[in-house]
């Protein structure tokens, strides 16, 4: 492979995947990481999983034409959609997908209740069913769909009043009544203070992306493929926007 081009690419439906490049860079300094924004299509939740599909081909072909190592979908409405048409299409890559934290919510609170915060698409897809079935014999799984917030976190307004209006009719009925909320969507770690003003300090509130980028280090590893150079990130978005660049930069460094 050609040293400079040789990426781990990350790519989401939007701003949302900036959440898992920053643990990625965290646990990988020195690897070179292209990240890929598709804000002109997003949201992707609320998208029939043929249309999730076909966009997650054509982003996933315009990185590998870059000479990608590894793709990283942190976005959980793509894995669920997507996942595995990918790894099928890419079979001579490293293909890592981003699921919701159900197994260490569950193995924290056994016999607890756990909140599912996502999108209507990923918590209907089969792959959550999977999920919530299987951790559902040990604890009880709350499905909280939230269509609207990952717009509102496009728009740099994750932490805003209106991020509060929309989250708290359906997060305050579990008030004292939920021990941790998985944020099901690469989105909404952008929108913890809000969440946290609703739920207070008690509620566990635990995301994918630390998963994701141990187990992406784990098969580069596998590979022979880490690089201990000096790193280098490389932020780019399907919608030319300046403003939209300017915040995906912005969440990177927060």
């Amino acid at each position: 492979m050609n040293a400079k081009t040789d990426y781990i690419a990350v790519f989401d439906s939007g701003v949302g995947g900036i959440s898992v490049l920053r643990q990625l860079r965290r646990l990988m300094p020195g690897e070179r990481f292209l990240y890929l924004g598709d804000s002109a299509n997003a949201p992707y939740g609320t998208r029939p999983p043929e249309q999730i599909r076909a966009l997650a081909l054509k982003a996933a072909a315009r990185l590998a034409d870059r000479g990608i190592k590894a793709l990283v979908v942190a976005c959980n409405t793509a894995t669920a959609a997507a996942i595995d048409t990918l790894r099928q299409t890419y079979p001579d890559r490293i293909v890592v997908g981003i699921e919701p934290a159900l197994k260490p919510a569950a193995d924290r609170f056994p016999g607890g209740t756990i909140g599912v915060l996502a999108t209507p698409v990923t918590l209907r897809e089969e792959k959550f069913h999977q999920l919530a079935e299987h951790y559902g014999q040990h604890c009880t799984v709350v499905k909280l769909p939230a269509p609207g917030l990952s717009e509102l976190v496009e728009h740099g307004k994750g932490d805003s009043p209106e991020a509060e209006a929309l989250l708290r009719p359906l997060l305050a009925p579990w008030v004292g009544k939920m021990d941790a909320l998985v944020l099901g969507c690469t989105h909404y770690p952008f929108a913890t203070a809000a969440i946290r003003r609703i739920l207070g300090e008690d509620v566990v509130l635990l995301d994918g992306g630390e998963g994701t980028a141990r187990e992406t280090k784990r098969r580069l590893h596998q590979a022979g493929l880490l690089n201990e150079a000096e790193g280098e990130t490389v932020i780019e978005n399907s919608l030319d926007d300046p403003a939209l660049l300017a915040l995906s930069k912005k969440l990177l460094e927060d």
